[in-house]
């Protein structure tokens, strides 16, 4: 048999396609963080890992290491499915429990933070793979004490705003909410569940309301790095506004993510090539919200995919060898 008629016979048995499809039918990761208010893993990327310019940056790095601002959209569970309450521990929340990132949990008052003011407004998603899903955002309660590890209990109840499949622009879900009144300093907690797998993602945002700010404290330039045990002494130094990263600081980092090694993607993720490049807003992720890539599917549907596949594969091997047995018995 010639190699061009194995070839098409190969075509014709639809060999190729379905293990195409078979792989690109695994889970694939989602990837992102809250740009606006911008998150504490995101700022200090912003800041520059190598050199960060606030106490509390220096003193994440000195905790953590500089990899995790890198990684900063990774900070995830993939097997969340919505019990975030039941795996992350308090005292973790930031870090979603997860080791690389746990300098994010540093109990410390003068993380930078971002001006904000009550009412109808959009924030932002920094987003690097879009996927279908739904955002909660939920404020902390009066009281809230930034120099103690973040628990649950210093969350609000329920979130004040859900926003489910919202609009990307500019690299960015548009997350139009109502945020409530507040005073002070506060963190807002995002929570972005996937809906076509059951991966979420989680980050802090560092906020500062009112005109009262000035106590919103930074630690003094000769102390030691504050830890969850040893939070940041107070003063009365404002506290440093958060950082936003443009596009070229991002493209600038993007090599040196780990976050494309751990989490694969397809090609029908609607992903960048580059894993920290700017999206495109494109047929997969419409203005509309309502027509974003829907890449991630269960564990089952994937063996059952891949299953087919080498079912595929066995079938066109037999085939294959059948004919060309009967090939060499005719010229024999």
């Amino acid at each position: 048999m010639t190699a061009r008629r194995t070839a098409a016979l190969a075509a014709a048995l639809g060999i190729g396609p379905l293990v195409l499809t078979g792989l690109a039918a695994a889970p694939a990761s989602a990837h992102g963080t809250m740009g606006g208010p911008v998150s504490r893993v995101l700022t200090c990327y912003a800041e520059n890992p190598e050199n960060p310019v606030s106490a509390a940056c220096r003193a994440a790095v000195a905790a953590g290491g500089t990899q995790a601002f890198y990684d900063w959209n990774g900070v995830r569970i993939g097997d969340a499915a919505g019990r975030h309450r039941q795996l992350i521990p308090d005292g973790r929340l930031c870090s979603a429990g997860n080791q690389e990132f746990k300098a994010l949990d540093l109990a410390r008052a003068d993380w930078p933070a971002t001006r904000m003011a009550p009412g109808r407004q959009n924030l932002a998603y920094r987003v690097t793979a879009r996927h279908k899903g739904s955002f909660e955002l939920y404020m902390t309660k009066a009281g809230y004490d930034p120099a103690r590890p973040l628990k649950w209990s210093d969350l609000e109840a329920r979130p004040f705003a859900k926003v489910t499949d919202p609009e990307v622009r500019d690299g960015s879900y548009v997350l139009p909410v109502n945020v409530p009144a507040a005073s002070g300093r506060q963190l807002i907690y995002a929570i972005w569940q996937r809906s076509d797998s059951p991966e979420a993602f989680y980050s802090c945002s560092d906020v500062v309301f009112g005109a009262g700010t000035g106590t919103s404290p930074a630690a003094p330039a000769t102390s030691a790095p504050a830890t969850a045990e040893a939070p940041a002494p107070a003063t009365s130094v404002p506290a440093p506004t958060a950082a936003v990263p443009d596009d070229a600081q991002i493209a600038a980092g993007a090599d040196k993510s780990t976050v494309r090694h751990h989490h694969a993607h397809t090609a029908a993720d609607g992903d960048s090539a580059s894993p920290l490049a700017e999206p495109s807003v494109t047929a997969d992720a419409s203005p509309t919200g309502t027509n974003l890539a829907e890449t991630g599917s269960s564990s089952t549907g994937t063996t059952s995919l891949m299953a087919a596949g080498v079912g595929a594969v066995s079938l066109g091997a037999s085939v294959l060898l059948l004919v060309a047995r009967r090939r060499r018995t005719r010229i024999g």
